[in-house]
């Protein structure tokens, strides 16, 4: 709890020593009162930026001090002092530190609320938290977390096995019918070497097809491959009538 805020040379103040007793305290006041101000010198002793235009002139440095009273209690105080030079100082209880620690000792210790801002209370992840640790329910909130986690991972578990199921479905599905194809197919023993001579065969018929194209096409014109045609018959018929021949002499010799 805030129970004391000292404000030296911030702004407009040189000096002044609030006191916060239990209970809600109020600070109020028309524009341009101060109000402003103290809640500046209180962020900056929580760790706020320390702006150089927090000091007041004629100073050469602004300092602030925030007393908090701990459940032990002992008082925790909170001071910084910043420099017209815009650099800073934070102390713990007198003792230097850096502006981070202080920074998050006072987002546990001060909560402000300022208008159009995104505070823990407003929150809504925290409602659950507050209550609980209000309600003293830590206990149970701990075997309830524990066991929405073993129920998110068994539903896990749950969603891959029947994933690996459709997987193994369609893979099922696949292999019948592709055995179907084979069924219809009716391989017999030695079908293999069949296709393999019929493959050779087309081969070389294929191949025959372009040797004849390329020896049609060296002989040229139609003419010519009509020329070549006649002498080739008129050589048939020579050999022919010389085979006859000599079969005519060997029958008069006899």
């Amino acid at each position: 709890m805030l129970i004391g805020l000292g404000i030296r040379d911030v702004v407009l103040i040189e000096a002044l020593d609030l006191a916060f007793g239990e209970g809600l305290t109020v600070l109020t006041g028309e524009t341009g009162a101060g109000k402003s101000i103290i809640l500046g010198a209180l962020g900056m002793a929580i760790g706020a930026r320390a702006e150089a235009s927090l000091v007041r002139r004629g100073a050469s440095q602004a300092i602030a001090s925030a007393v908090f009273a701990l459940p032990p209690g002992e008082d925790l105080v909170l001071r910084r002092a910043g420099g017209a030079d815009g650099r800073s100082r934070a102390f713990v209880n007198d003792q230097a530190t850096g502006v981070a620690v202080l920074r998050e000792l006072g987002a546990l210790l001060v909560e402000v609320h300022g208008q159009h801002e995104t505070v823990g209370l407003l929150d809504a992840r925290t409602h659950g938290p507050l209550l609980d640790a209000f309600g003293g329910c830590g206990v149970q909130r701990a075997a309830c977390g524990a066991a929405w986690s073993l129920w998110r991972a068994a539903r896990e578990d749950l969603d891959s096995l029947v994933a690996a199921q459709a997987g193994d479905a369609a893979e099922i599905e696949e292999l019948l019918a592709r055995v179907s194809e084979l069924d219809s197919l009716a391989p017999r023993e030695g079908d293999e070497q069949t296709l393999a001579a019929e493959r050779a065969l087309l081969g070389a018929a294929e191949k025959t097809l372009a040797d004849v194209a390329a020896a049609r096409e060296q002989m040229g014109d139609d003419d010519l491959t009509r020329r070549l045609g006649g002498a080739l018959r008129a050589l048939e018929r020579a050999r022919e009538r010389t085979t006859l021949a000599g079969a005519s002499e060997e029958d008069r010799a006899v």
